[in-house]
């Protein structure tokens, strides 16, 4: 039995309109996946735009909207040739106005991806490096160096890619260009005032045309340690996050971030940014997010973390300590276009769908704001068998299992067959397994038993009760392999016993578990028996439940 405790995180509450990033939902779109609106087999901004209604009706708060912009490719968007306009792959500037229209139209606000540690080898700048000569300005907007050795044949130092290999390409008058991902996105020198007021610029041109804020991707790059000393060791990329690296999270960084942040400010309507950062200690992440740097930073601890009871508390207590030190609120995402798609990572199958049944419950009735990947409202499982003429990721040279194509996958809409209903043409991107006829858009509407039922369900009681969103959270005593704890409106930790309280039991047992529970449930992820003043949860299942005084009855456990 665990003890009973209280984690008050600091911050307004969300609900009234201000602050609306501390509690909100944000819908992961990955732009090409989603939706066809042409029927050339990649998804774009029309596309987007025409299911919005989907989107509003399930009851996110934002979009955020991975990159559209002028790229070739290479790392699907990620590596970007004109930051200031649409790819014609996914339509043009006009979409991107009317997309934005329409989704505050819907209520929705909308966040785009920035990408400001590297650019496309295609990009202006690095062309007009190419064509440079050694200690040009134009080659001073990129890291590059001289090689090491008589004549300069090894790379500047031992660098290594994030996608594998050296982190260093030699260009032909000698000199050696920094790439910590694919070959195709050379690093912008951030010690170059040129490149931060060309990202000041980029900035303003989006939130001009009205967006409500970026996605950082590799917030915690840009910034390099002096002199680009050696790491020392092999197989780098096991180090991400866990050591201290000279090519990320250094401490200038966070001048760019106080930068933006001004800027952000600058602007009505609560504009913000979400940091994408690894860092070696949750002290280290929480920097990204004190008060003039960013608002949010992605929670990848809890994406990682086991379905175990003690492992995931123990990164819930953690996350929420780290943001309260900083006055941010924690984030909670459960999948991303980077990893595999949980369903398959809590096993697979029935016993994955109930693990991520339970995990949505749980995710969603945590303090802060949460994060929803395309798809996951649908209960899509990661696509293991992709054939290799598909497989496209420049990751996958990590090696086997690497790729990150799995989870990209199109949404499926409706119909008996694929592509179902993602475009008007025969085929997508990436093939979709007829498998996931039975877990459409579609057949799952009005289907009270269904993934996205449950969805729907738990984000229209997490508008509406109040103590869910921001807040505190109070763990409650709970049976070996359980959590269980109360969520409480500001009102009820007044100690006067008012306001209102919701609490969630969640189940990461094998077996049934009984568990106190005084009060209307509200929803369940899977089998519960009520009991008076008991309920017994089946293993891997989560369960709502109103704690007041009213006594209003709950709604129904599906």
């Amino acid at each position: 039995m665990t003890q009973d405790t209280l984690i008050v995180p600091a911050g307004d509450l969300g609900r009234d309109g201000t602050r609306w990033w501390r509690d909100a939902v944000i819908y992961q779109v990955y732009v090409r996946s989603f939706a066809d609106s042409d029927g050339d087999g990649v998804g774009d901004l029309p596309g987007v735009r025409n299911r919005l209604p989907y989107l509003a009706d399930l009851g996110v708060d934002a979009l955020w909207l991975t990159p559209f912009y002028v790229s070739p490719m290479a790392d699907f968007g990620y590596d970007v040739a004109d930051y200031r306009d649409v790819d014609p792959l996914f339509g043009t500037l006009a979409d991107a106005r009317g997309l934005i229209a329409d989704a505050h139209a819907h209520g929705l606000r909308i966040i785009v991806d920035v990408v400001p540690n590297h650019t496309s080898d295609r990009h202006a700048w690095f062309r007009a490096a190419l064509a440079a000569s050694p200690g040009s300005p134009e080659r001073a907007r990129y890291i590059v160096r001289d090689g090491r050795g008589p004549d300069g044949a090894e790379p500047p130092n031992d660098w290594e890619s994030v996608f594998g290999g050296p982190a260093w390409t030699r260009l032909p008058d000698g000199q050696w260009y920094l790439h910590l991902f694919a070959p195709e996105q050379p690093d912008l020198n951030w010690e170059n005032p040129e490149v931060h007021t060309e990202f000041a610029g980029i900035l303003k041109f989006w939130l001009d045309l009205g967006v409500d804020g970026f996605r950082v991707d590799v917030a915690h790059g840009m910034a390099k340690a002096h002199g680009l000393p050696d790491v020392g060791h092999t197989d780098q990329v096991e180090m991400l996050g866990t050591a201290v690296l000279p090519y990320f999270d250094q401490d200038a960084v966070h001048d760019i971030h106080r930068e933006w942040r001004r800027l952000l400010d600058s602007y009505g309507g609560e504009r913000i940014a979400v940091a994408e950062a690894w860092a070696p200690t949750p002290e280290r992440l929480a920097a990204y997010t004190r008060p003039d740097e960013l608002h949010q930073a992605f929670n990848f601890h809890y994406l990682s973390a086991p379905w175990d009871a003690a492992g995931l508390r123990e990164v819930i207590d953690e996350s929420l300590c780290t943001a309260a030190a900083v006055g941010a609120p924690a984030t909670w995402v459960l999948s991303n276009h980077d990893v595999k798609r949980h369903v398959t990572r809590y096993g697979g199958g029935e016993r994955g769908l109930r693990r991520a049944r339970a995990a949505a419950l749980l995710t969603l009735a945590l303090p802060g704001s949460a994060y929803v990947y395309q798809g996951e409202e649908l209960g899509l499982p990661e696509v293991l068998d992709l054939p290799e003429e598909f497989q496209q990721d420049p990751q996958r040279l990590r090696g086997e299992g690497a790729g990150r194509d799995g989870c990209r996958v199109p949404m499926p809409w409706e119909g008996e067959e694929p592509p179902f209903g993602f475009g008007a043409g025969a085929a997508s991107w990436l093939p979709i397994p007829a498998a996931w006829r039975d877990l459409t858009v579609a057949e799952q509407s009005g289907d009270p038993g269904s993934m996205l039922t449950l969805y729907q369900e738990a984000l229209r009681v997490r508008s509406e009760h109040p103590a869910l969103g921001d807040g505190a959270l109070r763990w409650l005593a709970a049976p070996r392999g359980t959590l269980v704890f109360v969520r409480e409106t500001h009102e009820a930790t007044g100690g006067d016993g008012a306001g209102r309280r919701l609490a969630c039991a969640v189940n990461l047992s094998g077996g049934t578990v009984r568990v106190p529970a005084s009060g209307p449930p509200l929803l369940a992820s899977g089998p519960v028996h009520t009991d008076g003043d008991h309920v017994e949860l089946s293993p891997d299942t989560a369960l709502w439940w109103d704690v007041e005084t009213s006594g209003r009855q709950g709604g129904r456990l599906t």
